[in-house]
């Protein structure tokens, strides 16, 4: 199945404390950009590429990806919004060529293809579907200051990018949240007020997004542990 992709690289980053976007930040020997592109530009189903910036860095996010090895690929670069929802809106405008369409988060570096095939079987069994993992901690509701209650973890999950959708479905569901004046945290929060299932698919905890400074040694250490693998299944031919 082929599909389109909104890649979103517009984000303010101010937890991250950083003097520029996070995307830019080195991970090793590239930059969070492209770790977090890098698994689609090699994916020939994705035909089409809408690369969502601040106005004033499509230039460099330009001048990246010339530097990239690109195959068959239509990559368009457009300004984002206020608000990531709004960036997504404009992705959608620049959509149509294909029936699917993922949305990813820039500031996510390590989804795998396996992840994008997990979506794309699930986006043509529900027309919706999104990646996540089980919460592994305790997880507190809490108010004024005290614990009132323990939830039930057995029901949670912790929701990741890709999140992939028929094409129609996120236009309508982003149409709805104009009206209704609605602004979600994700494109899925906007699709369950369709009252549409969604269907959830297994991510991965390495699928980490990069918010605060804490997470980048935490992604230095995914990384080299990548690498460690690769290099036990090139020693044993695997």
């Amino acid at each position: 199945m082929n599909y389109e992709l909104i890649f979103l690289v517009a984000g303010q980053g101010k937890r991250m404390n950083a003097k520029k976007n996070k995307i830019w930040l080195n991970l090793l020997d590239k930059p969070v950009f492209a770790h977090a592109l890098l698994p689609f530009l090699s994916d020939k189903r994705c035909t089409h590429i809408v690369i969502v910036c601040h106005e004033e860095e499509i230039e460099q996010a330009k001048q990246l990806i010339q530097k990239l090895d690109i195959q068959n690929k239509s990559i368009l670069f457009i300004a984002g919004g206020t608000e990531r929802q709004h960036s997504v809106a404009n992705g959608l405008k620049h959509c149509g060529a294909e029936s699917v369409v993922l949305v990813h988060d820039g500031a996510r570096p390590f989804v795998s293809q396996q992840i994008i095939d997990r979506l794309l079987v699930g986006v043509t069994e529900q027309k919706a579907a999104i990646c996540a993992v089980k919460v592994k901690d305790t997880i507190k509701r809490m108010a004024d200051g005290v614990v009132k209650e323990t939830i039930n973890r057995d029901h949670l999950w912790q929701v990741q990018t890709p999140q992939a959708f028929e094409l129609q479905i996120l236009q309508k569901a982003h149409e709805k949240a104009v009206v209704d004046h609605f602004v979600g945290t994700d494109e899925s929060s906007l699709v369950e007020r369709l009252n549409l299932p969604i269907q959830i698919v297994e991510g991965s905890y390495y699928n980490i997004k990069l918010t605060t400074p804490e997470d980048i040694p935490i992604a230095k250490a995914i990384i080299e542990s990548m690498e460690d693998v690769n290099d036990d299944q090139n020693r044993t031919g695997v």
